[in-house]
């Protein structure tokens, strides 16, 4: 290991080969009539199986992934002791973060809500996997509004969000906008037409050369000059300019000390956010679990979080029209705040929340009658659209003979899309020549029967083929010796040539996250004075 610093843990060299599967739209769970090439994505199936499946084609190409995984408090695994706890958490994250930073852009940022269970050793973590000098910042997130007197020791109050680039030099981080308190400062005692303004100072520490000179005002004609140790910020040339230009305040009477005039309409048009993020502006967990009341009153979720929260991460990390992931979608917060702001997105949920939760906010987001969370302060009036996936299943299983054999559930444009994944092909076939099924660059192709090849279907191939053109073809089975007659012809057998990749008819990686964390809100109950 050298001198490379990094978390270690029970099972973190066991290497997880994850199998690419295809994702199939359920067009009955869809709702894209307003739009039927929307890109917005809702899939239903384990998390990490779901972003092997993204990973070829959004490789480097989301902007912003915000994720609230499971907590780790105790209560999420199924089977764990002291020891193995952490080590199975870290194990559920790893392969998971691998892939996502794969997925981000070069610009782009992730965003981890966490708590103190884990969130030192997810720092670490993230640490390895995107680099120490790619970490942002930890927020803190004030989760609970009031305080619990019966507490322990404290009553804790927030969550963690961790936050890293990609490439930090690289990373785009937003302004927030400015608040009314902010622009109530500016005011226009004197009605200039550039319209408000505060002052500001125009001296600064330290002297000068050319920085100590008389200021005269030209309302009152009394002089002015810097204390002893001081200096003028402008030089006098640029002090006149800004005078004339009516740039430089006097005072009503034209008798007080000199100061710059900063015009509200010049100043930038956001803020840098802080590190501490107040409920009163970001919401918290009474907040949050009103929200999902509003549209799934039976089925509460455990822990979502509100809409303001997603907000502010989603105005840091991404512009309108970007694309956005949420792997850990739960409740569909994620989604239902992108699809508000304008935001393209996909958001992923294993579990049956896909169904109870995710789409049904999501259609009630777009017919309009969602006007909970930001829906008032973006005026959200509805529209948009989004596409709902299932997983394919494994491609490859036994038979009732203990034999490997292609899933029976797989149709042939399936069979073909799913080996071209593993091939790291794209599959867009050509409308005239049968052959060309999926695209590896210029000039390479493959082909996916299950047909038994013969030497003359081979020369039917070859002779449609071009000089340079390259071409693989994967079947079930061929005449001996056929692998060996052209040199721009590969022949492999299926499933013989996908078996030793990656873990096949394996459908949950969840590790058994059986009862994510819940935590208790409470109502104000503020300490004794």
């Amino acid at each position: 290991m050298g001198n490379k610093l990094e978390l270690t843990w029970l099972g973190k060299e066991d290497e997880i080969k994850i199998e690419p599967r295809i994702l199939i739209e359920d067009k009955e769970k869809s709702n894209c009539k307003n739009d039927f090439d929307t890109e917005n994505m809702i899939i239903h199936g384990d998390n990490l199986l779901a972003l092997k499946a993204l990973e070829k084609k959004y490789s480097g190409q989301v902007k912003c992934i915000y994720i609230d995984p499971p907590y780790n408090t105790g209560s999420a695994f199924e089977h764990y002791d002291d020891n193995l706890e952490h080590s199975t958490w870290l194990s559920l994250m790893k392969p998971r973060l691998e892939i996502l930073r794969n997925l981000l852009s070069d610009d782009g940022s992730i965003w981890i809500s966490i708590d103190d269970d884990e969130g030192h050793y997810l720092k670490v973590l993230c640490d390895e996997v995107f680099g120490r000098n790619n970490f942002v910042a930890t927020c803190i997130w004030q989760k609970i509004h009031s305080t619990k007197n019966d507490a322990k020791y404290l009553s804790n109050n927030h969550d963690l969000i961790l936050l890293y680039s990609k490439k930090i030099d690289k990373l785009a981080i937003n302004l927030l906008p400015r608040t009314e308190e902010m622009n109530s400062r500016y005011k226009n005692s004197d009605n200039d037409e550039r319209g408000p303004w505060q002052s500001g100072d125009l001296v600064a520490n330290e002297e000068r050369a050319n920085g100590y000179y008389d200021v005269i005002s030209p309302i009152s004609g009394k002089v002015f000059n810097v204390p002893s140790g001081k200096h003028w910020v402008y030089s006098e040339q640029n002090m006149k300019e800004m005078i004339k230009d009516n740039r430089i305040w006097f005072g009503k009477d034209g008798c007080s000390f000199p100061r710059k005039k900063r015009f509200l309409s010049e100043v930038k048009s956001g803020r840098k956010s802080n590190t501490i993020w107040l409920s009163n502006e970001v919401g918290h967990n009474q907040e949050a679990k009103r929200e999902v009341i509003s549209f799934n009153a039976e089925s509460v979720f455990a822990t979502p979080k509100p809409e303001r929260l997603i907000e502010r991460v989603l105005t840091l990390g991404s512009n309108e029209g970007d694309l956005v992931l949420d792997s850990f979608l739960g409740s569909g917060t994620t989604a239902a705040v992108a699809h508000k702001m304008g935001r393209k997105y996909i958001g992923i949920e294993m579990g049956d929340q896909a169904y109870t939760h995710c789409k049904v906010r999501l259609d009630k987001v777009i017919d309009g009658s969602d006007q909970g969370g930001i829906s008032k302060s973006v005026d959200w009036q509805g529209g948009g659209a989004y596409k709902f996936y299932e997983l394919a299943p494994s491609l490859i299983n036994k038979d009732d003979f203990d034999e490997y054999v292609i899933n029976k559930e797989y149709d042939a444009d399936m069979l073909a899309s799913a080996v071209a994944l593993h091939e790291g092909f794209t599959y867009a076939p050509d409308s005239e020549i049968f052959w060309k099924q999926s695209k590896g660059n210029e000039s390479s192709y493959l082909f996916v029967t299950t047909r038994h090849l013969n030497q003359s279907y081979l020369d039917s191939i070859k002779s449609t083929m071009e000089d340079g053109e390259y071409l693989i073809i994967a079947c079930k089975s061929f005449e001996n010796g056929l692998d060996r007659i052209y040199p721009n012809i590969t022949i492999k057998k299926i499933p013989q040539m996908l078996l030793f990749r990656c873990e096949f008819d394996k459908d949950n990686y969840n590790l058994n996250i059986v009862n994510p964390p819940v935590y208790e809100d409470y109502e104000e109950e503020e300490c004794d004075e």
